[in-house]
């Protein structure tokens, strides 16, 4: 991208490089990278202390619940052929 200067974060920890970045993301999310920025949200969400405690105990079964399913393992114990 541009130079690769920071444009901004989402969340603290996904580098934007630009508007147009940004809109790129947007318009080209799959169900991987959404379940990516979801737990990225949430955790941000957790750390701001924006939940009360029984909220955060929600959002970190969400996390796990969500992390195993993009996890690079499959359901037989070995590694995801596609990772």
């Amino acid at each position: 991208m541009e130079g690769n200067e920071i444009f901004g974060t989402l969340f603290k920890t996904v580098p934007l490089y630009s508007e147009e970045h940004l809109e790129m993301i947007i318009e080209t999310m799959d169900s991987e990278q959404a379940n990516y920025l979801a737990v990225q949200a949430l955790v941000h969400s957790f750390n701001s202390g924006v939940f009360t405690l029984g909220e955060s105990e929600i959002v970190s079964k969400i996390v796990r619940t969500l992390s195993k399913k993009t996890s690079p393992i499959n359901e037989e114990g070995g590694e995801n052929p596609t990772s």
